[in-house]
């Protein structure tokens, strides 16, 4: 016996759409209106009320086998439960040769068919061992084994997608990665992952993952399902070919569109130099020709692939147009259009990283990677073509350990320090400031880069690109000053975790500032800062304070009294910024295997003019303080007294500070105990890690007064010190 099933979703005019589907059952039939035996149903796995479900379609889940089996299989992976300690950006990571304590992993992630770059890593160092510590402190896999999953799963090369999304999104996974309990995995042999990718990627096996799932819209693309899905094999080596071409060919032009990505491990060039033209302007509508081209190819391979699939799992003509077409709804664009959904745990930060085709936003990326060849991070030769970029890699190799278009040695590792013939000298120090004239300016550091790229079209650009990021003033050192830290947290943030790897410690108006590449600091970098700039800087403000007061006389003028006094609360913040740094430099020893928010957190009296991120590092300095993060360096470094003593409770904290065989020893049962009697004594520990001169900056940095609220970022003193300065050359 049948049963009449009336939809009208899709339809604007609902009531109509259900009238006639009544009146005229015929014409609605397939459409709104559908006659169908419930107990056909149960041939789905999980019975959905699929009335829209053809027959043919139906027959598939009875048909053909299902994709699981002892060659393919779809897991879910690890879920570390405590992010903040476990994940970082790679780009921030410590960098550590391959497989020693960072691996790339996979969380889901966004929106992107075929290709998605790995932008987090995981501490897996030692197989997970802190982890699994941290999860079952007495590691005898009945507690870790709950929440860190398929651990022989690892490693291997597979196909990964995000759990919500419009459809089905899977995308390549590179060997030697980590996925995680939200980042489900399929695995088949390796000479299956393309066209397995492919026909992952088509529109019959969305629509049958859908129907599983009994929903539209937003679905969970969860591996319980897919496991159970009927799977197709291609007959003959020729389709199965085509499939591989395919969809190699969309990795290919997704990574190729994320080639201008700074943070990603694709990145080769800003995208105002991949393309050729007279002008940025010009330039930016090149880049904006070659997104559509690609976007173009991509939906032409797409429908091949869908094409191709239809073919392979017998799909008839009705069904094909009831899969692409839905079912005659008149919002066909937003039932199709594609929506970036992200796993729980991500954010909409990541959309700062999408293909903008924006001049403004175009010009703003070129002058951020000439930040970045100022510090030595970027290789500037690659923009000149005297460095060929490395040939593309293979959809699923190994991620490399740093992006193309970074500065590497012949070993792949970043350069330290410029090669004698490197065309543009750089800070090997990771140290600039924004002081004109000074010969660590990074303003001018910058306009070099741009002399280096544009020769003789050097001054057209800098102003063409000034009036594009600041409309204003068109000024770029202002710029710089006063937006640029913002624009870098964003595009190096990732599933909200801010790790800008360049920091801006400055003073409340902003008029001057010390810019900082973590990956060039050590626990001289302070005194250095102290001792060779605010010094220095410090000196000369006081004399030009004592020579405007002693010029002005007894009896100055108004514009005199406001100079003086200007000059005067400019000193007074250079003091103010000495006499913080003085503060931390004894106890600065910075470890970014802590993630760049605890490192940096100690200095959050420094960035006054960045509140949101202010309020973020003295939050964390507080927690730190409490004793939330003692995993941590810093706090072993800050803290031996109270954290020693916690590693003799914690494993966990004991392999985090290498002190597991001091405390902790391995019962004949696999099982982990505490130490009777340690091998060394808690005191001893706590005395060989203690420090007079650290204790004494704790004190003093502990003791400072919290800077008032005033200050903000000062863009119209900035502008008028830049306009003094020449427009910021």
């Amino acid at each position: 016996m049948k049963t009449v099933f009336l939809r009208a979703l899709e339809a604007d005019d609902k009531a109509a759409a259900l009238r006639d589907a009544i009146r005229d059952p015929a014409a609605a039939q397939g459409r709104h209106r559908f006659e169908v035996d419930p107990a056909s149903f149960r041939a789905v796995p999980r019975s959905p009320l699929a009335y829209w479900l053809s027959y043919r379609l139906r027959r598939l889940f009875t048909e053909l086998p299902v994709f699981e089996t002892e060659e393919r299989t779809a897991k879910q992976g690890l879920a570390t439960a405590n992010d903040f300690r476990f994940v970082r950006g790679w780009w921030a990571a410590s960098v550590r040769p391959r497989g020693e304590r960072w691996f790339p992993f996979a969380k889901g992630g966004k929106f992107s068919p075929f290709y998605s770059d790995l932008p987090l890593v995981v501490n897996w160092a030692q197989s997970g061992r802190e982890m699994k510590a941290w999860a079952d402190p007495l590691y005898d896999n009945s507690g870790w084994s709950r929440i860190i999953k398929s651990t022989e799963l690892y490693f291997r090369p597979g196909l990964t997608w995000p759990l919500r999304a419009t459809r089905f999104a899977p995308h390549a996974l590179p060997a030697e990665s980590v996925f995680s309990v939200r980042g489900y995995c399929a695995f088949v042999p390796s000479n299956e992952l393309y066209w397995t990718l492919a026909i992952f990627s088509s529109a019959i096996f969305d629509y049958l993952f859908k129907t599983t799932l009994g929903r539209y819209g937003f679905p969970e693309f969860i591996v319980g399902v897919l496991q159970g899905l009927p799977w197709q094999v291609p007959d003959t080596e020729q389709e199965r070919s085509s499939l591989h071409v395919l969809a190699r060919r969309a990795w290919a032009l997704k990574r190729l569109l994320d080639t201008h990505t700074e943070a990603s491990h694709a990145f080769a060039l800003p995208a105002l130099l991949q393309v050729s033209g007279d002008t940025l302007a010009l330039r930016a509508g090149a880049w904006s020709e070659h997104v559509r081209a690609i976007e173009s190819e991509l939906v032409a391979i797409q429908a091949e692939i869908d094409t191709r699939c239809f073919d392979l799992y017998g799909i008839e003509t009705a069904d094909r147009r009831a899969i692409t077409e839905g079912f005659g709804a008149s919002n066909t664009e937003d039932a199709e259009r594609e929506v970036v959904e992200e796993s729980p745990g991500d954010s909409d930060e990541d959309a700062a990283e999408a293909s903008d085709t924006d001049a403004t936003a175009l010009a703003a990326e070129l002058i951020s990677w000439a930040v970045g060849v100022a510090f030595g991070r970027f290789d500037v030769q690659l923009a000149t073509g005297a460095r060929a970029l490395p040939g593309e890699p293979e959809p699923f190799d190994p991620l490399p350990i740093c992006s193309p278009g970074m500065l590497t040695g012949d070993d792949g590792f970043p350069l330290s320090a410029p090669l004698t013939d490197y065309p543009v000298r750089f800070s090997a120090d990771g140290i600039l400031v924004d002081d004109p004239g000074h010969p660590r300016d990074l303003t001018a550091a910058v306009r070099r880069v741009f002399e280096f790229v544009f020769d003789r079209d050097a001054d057209a650009r800098w102003l063409e690109a000034a009036a594009l990021v600041d409309p204003a003033r068109h000024d770029l050192r202002a710029w710089l000053a006063s937006e640029y830290f913002e624009f870098h947290i964003k595009r190096y943030s990732k599933s909200r975790r801010k790790a800008p790897i360049l920091w801006q410690l400055a003073m409340p108006s902003s008029r001057y500032a010390i810019w900082l590449y973590v990956h060039r600091l050590t626990r001289d970098t302070f005194f250095q800062v102290q001792q060779d700039l605010l010094g220095p800087k410090l000196a000369l403000e006081e004399r030009k304070l004592l020579s405007l007061t002693q010029d002005a006389g007894p009896n100055p003028s108004a514009g005199q009294r406001k100079v003086i006094a200007e000059q005067a609360a400019f000193v007074e913040e250079l003091r103010a910024m000495r006499d913080e740094v003085a503060r931390v430099a004894p106890l600065w020893n910075p470890d970014l295997d802590d993630g760049v928010v605890i490192a940096m957190a100690p200095l959050w009296r420094l960035v006054p003019q960045h509140r949101v991120w202010q309020r973020e590092l003295q939050s964390t300095w507080e927690a730190l303080s409490a004793g939330k993060y003692d995993w941590s360096h810093l706090a072993m470094h800050l803290w031996p007294e109270r954290v020693v003593p916690k590693c003799a409770e914690d494993r966990s904290l004991a392999i985090a500070h290498g002190l597991e065989d001091v405390f902790w020893e391995e019962g004949a049962d696999g099982k982990w105990k505490a130490r009777l009697a340690p091998t060394r004594s808690v005191d001893a520990l706590v005395r060989e890690r203690t420090s007079a001169a650290v204790r004494a900056a704790l004190k003093s940095l502990t003791e400072a007064p919290v800077p008032s609220a005033g200050g903000g970022r000062g863009r119209g003193r900035r502008a008028t010190r830049s306009g003094r300065a020449g427009g910021g050359q």
